[in-house]
């Protein structure tokens, strides 16, 4: 070899094969990538996991770079592991369109093998085999065309440390600000970075379900543990009847026509208004679903908040009245956040869990509870007492609503201050209101439907503000600056002609009561008849002995200490 072809040789050694590391990683991306194209073409997820499956597919070049003579070898055997999870994802997608998630992990640990089979044969269609198999084959092509990454030693090792801060330099860098450097929340943060991409999706899914199901575990533990209350009597003496309690979610009373709103944000409701009594002045305690749902379901309230670990819960309540019990919710069912609701709905006899995302700011749609709901009210219990969780109004609005829903689309309607910075983030707030008040409405005329002994109650576990607060600058919860818009809650009841002509009462002068949700239980058990020790009229906004109180609002326990909104919600301000 003469020393021209030497030096031409040296130097193609000296250079990066861009093209061999670009067909590597898109070997490595294939697994995650094609399931995130179609969740997000779908509209099913936004795009924080198609970003985070980009960035994540690049450490699979690490083992390449630092072995390239094994590198076919290396890759076969990961591709081989993420080709079967990321099969899992895509059936998942084929059977729900959404993406699979340690709530769905929960899902399918707790069903049995008979439950399994039965939905694939409802699910299995003919084009699933053939699209596995081109799916494959694509993959097997992907790894025929690699090869090794050589290159020199130094800029393998930069690009590898180029693929690590890009992996972990971002949760580095935010705990860090917050001096929880190499902490739980470090690894927390970049768990979440990692999760989006396979097969760390379901290595660390299975790693939160494990940690997750053992404080649901705990928590129902301690519940079964709870005497049950003591001297319960029930006024209809075991009649049949059907109790519905629908928790809504995120949906401030102010934008809904049927309390006054200028736009015609719940028709269907106000169609029902002469079978609706509607409660003008009902508020949450706290402005976050599970701080809000520890209390409005147990005897907890905000001077004494740890009560719902000490006391029995309204599902308790019902079991030990004779209710069979269910839960359908379109929350997600077992997340960080989501423990407590798992363990209240593990509560009952029965559940029924339909949203298995990930992410809240994924389309779920609440029309999703109608048909479990039908199916329950066919069951042949004489008493149910049911519960139906909705996904309500909770940001991202626009995913809260079908496309057939997107009714407002204009500033008509709107106060003057409304501007372009507002408009689209009010409109998709409406248009989810509009849809909420469509499903409400929907399981009010199924029950009715129904027919015999039957009331619903409906609130909303908070409320949000949406702009509606001087100087409508803030959009969402904040505890620490309460306004009225966070806690301003619907709060409404529905009874069937048959337990009206059973349970002849007027509610006049009771509906502008101002009442708080925390001391739910006690107006809960008043319109079912039931009383025990424990129960406390004056708590009840149906009762003659009610008793006007605080209406404390804040953390319990924090140093700022709890506040009364009545005074705000008189003058329509915003707190410190």
């Amino acid at each position: 070899m003469d020393m021209a072809q030497t030096a031409r040789r040296a130097r193609t050694e000296d250079r990066i094969d861009w093209r061999a590391l670009a067909r590597a990683y898109l070997f490595f991306w294939y697994f995650s990538g094609v399931s995130h194209l179609l969740l997000l073409a779908s509209g099913a997820t936004g795009f924080f996991p198609f970003r985070q499956g980009l960035l994540v597919s690049a450490l699979w070049l690490v083992p390449l770079l630092l072995l390239p003579r094994h590198g076919r070898r290396i890759a076969a055997l990961v591709g081989a592991v993420l080709w079967a999870c990321s099969l899992v994802n895509l059936g998942y997608f084929a059977i729900y369109g959404q993406e699979f998630s340690q709530s769905a992990l929960y899902i399918v640990f707790e069903s049995n093998p008979a439950e399994a089979g039965e939905y694939l044969g409802n699910y299995f269609a003919w084009w699933m085999p053939p699209a596995a198999l081109a799916y494959t084959a694509g993959a097997v092509w992907l790894w025929r065309g690699l090869r090794p990454l050589a290159m020199p030693r130094r800029q393998a090792w930069a690009i590898v440390a180029l693929v690590l801060l890009v992996v972990f330099l971002p949760a580095t860098l935010k705990t860090a600000r917050k001096r929880s450097l190499l902490s739980e929340a470090w690894a927390e943060s970049v768990m979440n970075r990692l999760e989006p991409a396979v097969p760390w999706q379901f290595a660390f899914g299975l790693v939160r379900y494990e940690e997750q199901l053992a404080q649901m575990q705990s928590l129902l533990e301690k519940n079964k543990s709870l005497p049950p209350l003591a001297k319960l009597v029930d006024a209809n003496g075991g009649l049949p009847a059907t109790l519905v309690l629908v928790i809504g979610e995120s949906t401030n009373r102010q934008h809904m026509g049927l309390y006054g709103y200028a736009r015609d944000t719940s028709p269907q409701l106000q169609a029902l208004h002469g079978q609706l009594t509607a409660f003008d002045n009902v508020i949450a305690s706290r402005p976050y679903t599970i701080e809000t749902l520890q209390q409005a379901l147990t005897f907890a309230d905000q001077e004494n908040p740890d009560l719902h670990l000490s006391r029995p819960s309204l599902m308790n309540l019902m079991k030990q009245a004779g209710y069979k019990t269910y839960w359908i919710t379109n929350q997600q069912t077992l997340s960080k956040r989501n423990t407590m609701l798992t363990n209240f709905s593990e509560q009952t006899d029965e559940q029924v869990y339909l949203n298995h995302t990930r992410s809240q700011n994924s389309y779920q749609f609440d029309g999703n509870v109608l048909t479990p709901f039908a199916r329950i009210l066919g069951d042949a219990a004489e008493r149910r007492f049911i519960v139906v969780h909705l996904l309500g109004t909770h940001m991202r609005y626009e995913y809260r609503y079908p496309p057939e829903f997107e009714h407002f689309k204009d500033a008509s309607g709107l106060p003057g201050w409304v501007g372009d910075k507002h408009l689209a983030m009010i409109n998709h707030y409406d248009n989810a209101v509009r849809y909420n008040d469509f499903v409400v409405a929907s399981l009010v005329e199924r029950l009715a439907a129904a027919g015999g002994r039957s009331l619903m109650l409906y609130f909303a576990d908070h409320g949000e503000d949406v702009y509606d607060t001087p100087p409508h600058d803030f959009i969402g919860r904040n505890e620490a600056s309460p306004t009225p818009a966070m806690y301003t809650v619907p709060f409404l009841l529905w009874r069937s002609p048959e337990w009206q002509a059973a349970h002849p009462r007027s509610f006049a002068g009771q509906t502008g009561r101002l009442y708080q949700t925390a001391h739910l239980i006690h107006t809960w058990a008043d319109l079912a008849g039931l009383s025990f020790d424990g129960y406390d009229p004056t708590k009840s906004v149906v009762n003659e002995r009610f008793k006007e109180r605080p209406l404390w609002v804040g953390a319990p326990g924090s140093a700022k200490g709890l506040v009364d909104l009545r005074p705000m919600l008189a003058g329509g301000g915003r707190g410190r």
